[in-house]
Order: structure tokens, then C-alpha cells, then sequence
């Protein structure tokens, strides 16, 4: 007997050669739709926010900015602060850069309080960075301003958190041409000389914090190592500005944060970290420098402007988005120590945080070129590392003990000794091994090591307390 059987589907169409290249094509073209040019997907457990807010003084008359002392009336470009929020999933921890002198004691001991309240982030968590703007105001002798300033960290820290999103972070690197070493030693002494052959660091290190909706990153780090002092100096032999630029001013970062933010539609926030340039100052030459004019601020702004967006573009093609973690774990490691000082020992905190495979180290002064070149000898490949002056406090100049041999401006106008470098490659070194966890101390399971390092923990979260009223 004869039975009957169904045509299925799919052999229907095996036998209309027409109607399957059909399916085909149609298969095909939805496959494409769902790739979009410039969009990728991103997967991370990272989630990052980040708000800028312009922090200069309302009145600018008249007024005397630090670094190089002098008065200036009326604002060339706005002063700004940024705080970006990130967020594993366990930890939180916050990167906040100004651009100002520095990173005042008092100022941190106000901020990282106002900020943990607006973002659940642990005070101890947060890094407070200046780029060491040489036209800005001063904290302490300007009390309304300072007060103005932690509100707008606070309203900024507040409005960052409120927008988090999921992230994943590209790397790159460049390099600018206007930074020179000021050091040159004759004769067994050291005398300010702009000096090509000096230790110099011209690498510009740019990290970009993506949410894959667009080729237009969330935020921009850029990190580069160069005193912000354009617009100071000045000399009798040098117009048009013998006494130092007249108006306040965030000097080459503000200039390269601003052409980066240009380039991308104002859509994303730049931030700046400076390095170790307790040595490295503009290459401007004069008696013995020159002040900068308006030519020399938009070479150095769109040098390190370009090279941060060569860098950033070029860490979003396919081949380097496939490098990219996909697990960012934070780790934040401190410590306050007392550094021996010439006059008396000297707190000076020290800061490890780690974001996936980036390490950013922390010093709270002015360390010489070399400190850095030290501390990536001593990290290897172990993670990609950041190295960050002028932040958490304002020791000032954190000299090399070999620079102490030869004198010169930086040993001389340093509160420490010589052996002072040592303790601090050492601690930054046992910072480094805390957070990226691979030394067995910082991973054993065994019970008396988890608690040791529990409590460890538990005291430095305690350790930053808000400033007395």
C-alpha cells in the first residue's frame, strides 16, 4: 500500500533554486542591518559616569594667581573640574582633575567627604589630580572661591553618578614635541638651562571610556608630562608679555581638553593628568625663558590635543577593539606616610588604583621625570601604568636623590632629603603589589591572610575623615 507523505518546508525550497537565493540574500542583508558602522557592542562589568563644571572665579580683577606670582584681570579661557565615577559591581572609586595649582590638603580633606555623600563612593577611593596650572587661584587665600570650588565638586560628583553607563576602556599612546628638560649640570653643579639632552618624558598616554553607542567616547584621559606654565616667566628681553600673560587662564591642558572636546562635538569630557614634571617645563626660550603669546599656547594645546585624538581614534579600529577586557576589576590601595623631611618628617599620601589591566600611582608633589621612568621599570608587564604627581596634597618638589647631589632650583625648593625617593619607590611598590594581585600575599586564601588584609582594608576606608568644621 502507498503512503503519502508531506512536503516539508525546507525541501520545498530546495526544489526553487530562485526562492532560496531569495532567502538568502535576505538572510544575508539581516545579518549586515544588525552590524551598524560605527557602533560596536560592548560587554563589561565597568560602568562609568563622569561630569564637568567650570570653576572659575566669578571676578577676575585685579586678581593674583599662584605658581608665579602676578595679577591678572579678565579670562582668556575658563578654569574646569571633572570627576569620573567607576563602578565594578564590588568596588567604586572616583578620578577627579582640576585645573589648578595643585591639590591642597585642606582641599581633598573637604572634598572626598562631599563627594562620597553625592556618590556612595568611598572617600578613601577618591583621587583629587591637578594639572599645576600656573594661572589660577590660590585655595587657602581665596576663601570664597575655595568654598565655591568643593560645592561645584560636589554638584559635578553628583551629576556624574547620575549617569552611569556601561563601559569598556581602549589605550593609547602618542607623543608631543614642546616639553624640554630645565636641569643642565656643569661642573659638578646644576644650572636652569632648556636642555634636549636631558631625561624628558614626551609620551602622551590616553585612556577612552566607551558605551559603544557611537565613535564618540564618554570620556578621555589624557596624561602627559609638562608644567602648565605658558603663560609665566616673562622677561625684560621677551614681549609682548614681560611680566607674565595678564589673564587667568587654564594654561595647555585647558587649550588640549577643549580642542579634543571640539573635535568630538562637545559630546565627551576630557580630563587631565599630569605626570612626573617636576623638571619638565615648556620649550620656550628667553632670559632664561620666555613668556608664551597666544601662537605658543594654541601650538602646545593642539600638539598634545592632537596627539590625545590620534591616540583615541585610532584605540576604537576593529583590531584594537578586540584587545579590549571585558572584566575591569577596581582595586585601591593607600598610605600616609611620614617621609623624612629637612626641617621635620613630612605626611605625604600615596595612592594605587587599578582599573582592569591600567594602574594609576599617585604622588602629592612634584616629582623630577625620573620617578616615573623608575616606577614603569619596577611594574614591567605586569599592567599598564599611569604615573600621577601633584595629587592628594601639595608637598611640593619631590627631588631625586641624585639631583640633591648637584643642588639646583627642584632639590633646593624640596622639604625632603635625599633618601626620601627610596621610601617612596618602595611604598608605591607595595601599593602596586596590593592592587594588581599577583603576589600570593595579596590572594592567599589562607584564614589568617584574609583577615590581615580585611582589616588592612577596614582602616583605610576609616583613615580619611571629613575636615573639622
Amino acid at each position: 500500500m502507498y503512503n503519502a507523505r508531506a512536503t516539508t518546508p525546507s525541501e520545498s525550497l530546495m526544489k526553487s533554486p530562485l526562492l532560496l537565493l531569495l532567502v538568502s540574500l535576505a538572510t544575508l542583508a539581516s545579518s549586515r542591518a544588525e552590524t551598524i558602522d560605527g557602533q560596536f557592542p560592548v560587554t563589561s562589568n565597568l560602568k562609568a559616569g563622569v561630569a564637568k563644571v567650570d570653576i572659575t572665579p566669578a571676578v577676575v580683577a585685579n586678581f593674583s594667581v599662584t605658581g608665579h606670582r602676578r595679577d591678572v584681570s579678565g579670562v582668556r579661557d575658563p578654569l574646569r573640574a571633572a570627576v569620573l565615577i567607576l563602578d565594578d559591581g564590588e568596588t567604586k572609586a572616583a578620578i577627579v582633575t582640576m585645573d589648578t595649582i595643585g591639590a591642597w590638603e585642606a582641599m581633598v580633606k573637604q572634598a572626598r567627604p562631599r563627594i562620597e555623600k553625592e556618590t556612595g563612593v568611598p572617600a578613601a577611593n577618591i583621587m583629587i589630580s591637578a594639572s599645576h596650572n600656573h594661572s589660577a587661584p590660590d585655595f587657602v587665600e581665596n576663601p570664597q572661591w575655595a568654598s565655591e570650588l568643593i560645592g561645584k565638586l560636589g554638584s559635578a560628583a553628583k551629576e556624574a553618578a547620575g549617569k552611569m553607563r556601561t563601559v569598556s576602556v581602549g589605550y593609547g599612546e602618542d607623543r608631543i614635541g614642546f616639553g624640554i628638560n630645565r636641569r643642565k649640570t656643569i661642573d659638578g653643579r646644576a644650572v636652569i638651562r632648556l636642555n634636549p639632552e636631558g631625561p624628558n618624558d614626551p609620551r602622551v598616554k590616553v585612556l577612552r571610556f566607551d558605551d559603544g553607542t557611537s565613535l564618540t567616547p564618554m570620556a578621555v584621559i589624557m596624561h602627559a608630562v609638562c608644567h602648565p606654565c605658558f603663560f609665566t616667566w616673562g622677561d625684560k628681553g621677551s614681549p609682548p608679555y614681560p611680566k607674565g600673560y595678564p589673564k587667568m587662564s587654564a594654561d595647555f591642558p585647558g587649550e588640549a581638553q577643549s580642542f579634543v572636546e571640539m573635535i568630538y562635538g562637545k559630546k565627551t569630557s576630557v580630563l587631565f593628568l599630569q605626570g612626573c614634571a617636576g623638571d619638565i617645563r615648556p620649550n620656550l626660550p628667553g632670559y632664561p625663558y620666555r613668556c608664551a603669546d597666544e601662537a605658543d599656547i594654541q601650538w602646545a594645546g593642539r600638539d598634545l590635543g592632537g596627539a590625545t585624538a590620534r591616540a583615541a581614534a585610532f584605540s576604537v579600529t576593529r583590531e584594537q577593539l578586540a584587545r579590549r577586557e571585558s572584566f575591569y576589576q577596581i582595586r585601591v590601595a593607600s598610605e600616609t606616610i611620614d617621609l623624612p623631611g629637612k626641617e621635620a618628617p613630612v605626611p605625604s599620601e600615596l595612592m594605587a588604583i587599578k582599573v582592569g589591566p591600567f594602574l594609576f600611582l599617585s604622588m602629592p608633589g612634584e616629582p623630577m621625570v625620573e620617578y616615573g621612568f623608575k616606577l614603569e621599570k619596577a611594574i614591567a608587564d605586569r599592567a599598564t601604568p599611569i604615573i600621577v604627581g601633584y595629587t592628594n596634597g601639595n608637598i611640593g618638589y619631590i627631588a631625586t636623590a641624585d639631583s640633591h647631589a648637584v643642588g639646583g632650583y627642584e632639590p633646593l625648593r624640596s622639604p625632603l632629603k635625599p633618601e626620601a625617593e627610596q621610601i617612596i619607590l618602595s611604598h608605591l611598590g607595595a601599593l602596586t603589589d596590593r592592587v594588581v594581585g599577583d603576589v600570593f600575599a595579596s590572594f592567599s586564601k589562607h584564614p589568617g591572610d584574609v583577615v590581615k588584609r580585611e582589616a588592612e582594608e577596614k582602616a583605610r576606608l576609616q583613615s580619611v575623615r571629613p575636615a573639622k568644621p
